[in-house]
């Protein structure tokens, strides 16, 4: 084996796409000594997005101070890669940042839209922005606020719009976020495809979990809706039906509407910003993997955008992850090469959460469990290379 890539996403909470990287680095030469490694941390836009990046592709941390979710200032983090920038919405708008204080009716963005202002007053003219994990249900109002959008109730007073008075808006005025945003291209990490409003819109389906409550997401609902009417009235956008329009509390909408944004998957816009399908030109093997193997990783997730780009260039594509549940033989159908479970003791299926994503009794030897699955296949490939050449 000449040349090995290893891109996989964490196992949630058990181990992290970096500490699996680490773990390839070290076993990999230690069986092949002449191959060389090439390990690329991934995330599809959540908490850990801009670190991956960092690691992956030499980006520089970049810190600002930006607005918190409720207002107060806070220290967040975007990468930036030439004339790129990486900014994860998490950093400033997350919902681990308010801890057991959530609030859906206040939550703002208005920190996301400061990252992007820095990074584009700084130079940067192409933003990945991953929507990962928020607290918000303001449309994405907040983010453009900060870059220069104006927002006016029924008595022309300027206002910056959260989820609980999406509904006072009357006008929208983007000529200075035109300005700012002109020559600069912005690209959406999102990997939902929800509608902005309705019964599988932002507030019905995402906003209890940020906080809201049966009435909270009546008024969020329709303010959202609201939003989109004046959208359309006064920018000539239809976004509400856009798949992923609902996304992080309408963000994908918003993104759309008022900073002419494309919505891209996750693992997309991640292996196109990596340049993966010229990394793996010559590669021998492919090694992906998640937290647990089932339907739902055929269909926008990690491993399904691997493999699409593995498939066509006929390298073979390994899955290390942390269970393998019945339904994940689709993935052998999509292009995958072989599958393996990192569990090294048998359990009883029903014992198994089907929630989590790995079995929470052995969250804290995930690690070791991954290094000694991985060790195991080294050594069969080396045997029958040995063999091979005898």
């Amino acid at each position: 084996m000449k040349k090995c890539i290893v891109i996989s996403d964490s196992f949630k909470g058990t181990v992290s796409s970096l500490e699996i990287c680490e773990i390839a680095k070290q076993s990999i030469p230690r069986f092949f000594p002449e191959c060389e490694v090439i390990a690329l941390p991934v995330a599809d836009g959540g908490e850990g997005t801009v670190e991956c990046f960092v690691k992956g592709i030499n980006a520089e941390p970049v810190t600002v101070s930006a607005t918190g979710p409720l207002g107060a200032p806070l220290d967040a983090v975007y990468a930036r890669h030439g004339n790129q920038a990486i900014v994860e919405m998490a950093s400033v708008a997350g919902l681990p940042l308010l801890n057991n204080r959530l609030d859906p009716m206040n939550a703002t963005t208005f920190g996301v839209g400061q990252l992007i202002r820095h990074a584009i007053e700084n130079g940067c003219t192409e933003i990945l922005l991953g929507l990962g994990g928020s607290c918000t249900n303001d449309g994405g109002c907040g983010c453009a606020a900060a870059l220069g959008v104006k927002f006016y109730d029924e008595d022309n007073n300027s206002f910056i719009p959260t989820g609980g008075t999406l509904s006072k808006i009357c006008k929208i005025d983007c000529k200075d976020a035109k300005e700012l945003l002109k020559g600069v291209q912005i690209t959406v990490m999102c990997d939902v495809e929800n509608p902005l409003y309705g019964p599988t819109g932002a507030a019905y389906v995402f906003g209890p979990q940020k906080g809201a409550d049966e009435k909270m997401v009546r008024e969020i609902d329709s303010g959202l809706r609201r939003m989109s009417e004046v959208v359309e009235t006064e920018l000539g956008k239809a976004v509400a039906q856009i798949p992923g329009a609902g996304a992080a509390g309408g963000m994908g909408a918003g993104c759309i509407a008022f900073l002419n944004a494309k919505l891209k998957s996750g693992i997309d816009a991640v292996l196109d910003m990596v340049e993966f399908d010229r990394r793996i030109e010559g590669a021998d093997l492919v090694i992906t993997g998640e937290g647990r193997i089932d339907s739902q990783s055929v269909h926008g997730k990690v491993i399904s955008g691997i493999v699409k780009r593995t498939r066509v260039k006929n390298i073979p594509l390994m899955a290390i992850v942390g269970s393998i549940h019945p339904s994940a033989a689709e993935a052998y159908d999509l292009g995958v090469t072989a599958m393996f479970g990192i569990d090294r003791e048998a359990v009883a299926f029903e014992k198994y959460d089907r929630e989590a994503v790995a079995f929470e009794k052995y969250a804290d030897r995930s690690a070791e469990n991954y290094r000694q699955t991985l060790e195991d296949i080294l050594r069969l490939l080396k045997a029958m290379k040995e063999r091979w050449q005898k």
